[in-house]
């Protein structure tokens, strides 16, 4: 976890002095959203399958608002012009910049700048959700908003007492599985970070394989119809099955355990689909389709590029357990701070 993660004031300003010297208006333009992308066939693998393998990031798509943005109530996605599209991409690359500052750490301590992998995003679309067409998540139902609750209230008198609670750094076990190096479930494990975007899809007769740089994972996913393993079955990253329909790979995932059911979904309803539909030589267009009757009153989508980079992009070893010294001095941390509150406490 500590590779890469770090950041530091005197990095910050060389990325921000490199990042600010290239025009955003005079990049390429990235490549669109497939309702205004011409068909695209791709090469075939020696047994016949699309060939949707190589090394991808989406850092790229950094900083795109997830819903759309009420500067464009009322408006579709595929409205937006690509002109505006440029004045966007300016707008937002110019926002992280600013941002930046908030991110480091004590001056003097100076990081590899490769560690920031964001910065200058020729961003592709103007938000990410693309159904339903008002770009927003439909409502949640009564039942997803009674268990949401039910959670807080569980988690609120969990520990030390029965009314006491537990705080948010009380033991490893109440920190997020991507703070321990488990995972940051699906779709978590594709959505951009400041680092480790690098994606890797490996393709066999009847198997896909992914490989996510960030937390060191990999899913294996068959594509020979075999049924999904049974209810009682449960895994991080679910239970993940996949089929070609033209040139794109579906891939629909089930069986998720409790911790990484993705927004607080049910995890015995929750069904994901995945779509890799290549639309140029280098840009695969990724979306995901959210399906829980019992969360949200309609299935929904979200979508985003992955472009290729098999040269420079290459996965790197990500060694979060070795020396997980974000997760220890959290905990440290937060032990110190409950020392300095109840030595305040004595002395009054």
């Amino acid at each position: 976890m500590t590779k890469r993660f770090v950041m530091s004031m005197g990095t910050l300003a060389a990325v921000v002095t490199m990042a600010a010297s290239v025009p955003v208006a005079g990049q390429t333009a990235a490549p669109k959203f497939s309702a205004k992308t011409k068909t695209y066939a791709p090469p075939r693998t020696p047994w016949g399958d699309p060939d949707v393998s190589g090394v991808f990031t989406n850092n790229d798509e950094s900083n795109i608002p997830f819903e759309r943005p009420n500067q464009f109530e009322g408006r579709k996605l595929e409205d937006v012009s690509e002109e505006e599209l440029v004045d966007l991409r300016a707008e937002r690359n110019q926002q992280a910049l600013e941002r930046a500052p908030q991110l480091g750490g004590a001056p003097g301590i100076h990081n590899p700048v490769h560690w920031f992998e964001n910065f200058d995003a020729n961003n592709s679309r103007a938000w990410l959700v693309t159904d339903p067409a008002d770009g927003k998540i439909p409502p949640t139902t009564p039942e997803a908003q009674a268990r949401a609750t039910a959670r807080a209230e569980a988690r609120r008198l969990a520990g030390r007492g029965p009314a006491a609670g537990r705080g948010p750094a009380d033991s490893y076990e109440e920190r997020s599985l991507y703070d321990r190096c488990i995972t940051r479930g699906l779709p978590g494990s594709m959505m951009p970070a400041i680092y480790g975007n690098a994606y890797q899809i490996h393709q066999g007769p009847g198997f896909v394989a992914i490989r996510y740089e960030m937390v060191n994972e990999t899913r294996v996913i068959p594509l020979d119809g075999r049924s999904h393993v049974g209810s009682t079955i449960r895994e991080y990253m679910g239970d993940a099955r996949g089929h070609f329909e033209g040139n794109t790979l579906v891939i629909e995932t089930t069986n998720f355990k409790d911790q990484t059911a993705y927004r607080n979904a049910n995890p015995d309803a929750l069904r994901l689909i995945e779509r890799f539909k290549p639309i140029a030589p280098d840009t695969v267009e990724w979306s995901v389709t959210v399906n829980d009757p019992t969360t949200w009153t309609r299935p929904w989508t979200f979508a985003m590029n992955l472009t290729k980079k098999d040269a420079s992009q290459q996965p790197f070893e990500y060694a979060c357990h070795e020396g997980n010294y974000g997760l220890k001095n959290i905990l440290s941390a937060a032990r110190a701070e409950e020392k300095a509150a109840e030595g305040a406490a004595t002395r009054k």
